[in-house]
């Protein structure tokens, strides 16, 4: 079986995918083939890129983006295309994945024959483009049916972490910052913490979550100390 892969017939193939516009998708597709190889070690969480969605009703016009920082601006583009409700690492793999497709056999059908140059780069460019909209496009469609099973699973997770105890894993934690990592026999849930006004914990320290803000998707903290005597 492995011997098909080192054979002269797959040349053209190996040609293709190290191509331009293929070889960026084919970049993205190794990373994402990698960070499915480390989570599945348990090493990382399938939400470890994840990042809030800001509430602009998928209309990025100038005025609801001129307060708004770099990460929200993203946030709202991908909300704005139906690239929400799953884990940012789900919707990164099916954009590189499908994009990978989509490239390979545009290049492979219109540009293949067509010798390396300025030439070929610039009818590529065409295909980038197309295959990343086309990417983007289905993948916001191949979501829609994970959206309920994701939403159930932060539901059930918001219940099972209240009154459990986490590790700061941030620098520290305070009113205002903070990270901390919920072990659940896996990776772990790395959830953003907020302690009490001049409260402040360290990396390491052990706290409890008693509490979690819809509106912000923070969770409240407090010591263990202090939880004992609630």
């Amino acid at each position: 079986m492995f011997a098909i892969l080192l054979s002269e017939k797959m040349d053209p193939f190996y040609q293709n995918i190290a191509s331009f516009p293929t070889f960026i998708f084919t970049f993205f597709l190794l990373l994402t083939v990698l960070y499915w190889l480390v989570a599945v070690l348990g090493f990382v969480s399938i939400d470890v890129l994840d990042f809030d969605i800001p509430d602009i009703d998928g209309d990025l016009n100038s005025g609801s983006l001129k307060d708004m920082s770099t990460p929200d601006v993203l946030a709202g583009l991908m909300l704005k295309f139906g690239l929400h409700g799953v884990p940012v690492t789900i919707i990164i793999s099916l954009v590189s994945l499908v994009g990978w497709l989509i490239s390979y056999y545009a290049t492979h059908f219109l540009i293949a024959w067509i010798d390396p140059g300025v030439f070929r780069y610039l009818l590529g460019l065409p295909i980038l483009v197309g295959a990343l909209w086309g990417a983007v496009m289905i993948t916001s469609q191949l979501i829609k049916p994970l959206r309920p099973l994701f939403l159930n699973a932060r539901q059930q997770t918001k219940t099972y972490v209240i009154g459990q105890t986490a590790i700061i894993r941030s620098s520290y934690a305070d009113h205002s910052f903070g990270e901390a990592i919920l072990s659940d026999g896996g990776a772990g849930l790395l959830l953003n913490v907020r302690a009490d006004e001049g409260v402040r914990f360290q990396t390491g320290d052990r706290v409890v979550i008693i509490s979690h803000d819809e509106a912000t998707n923070l969770y409240r903290i407090v010591s263990e100390q202090e939880f004992s005597g609630m």
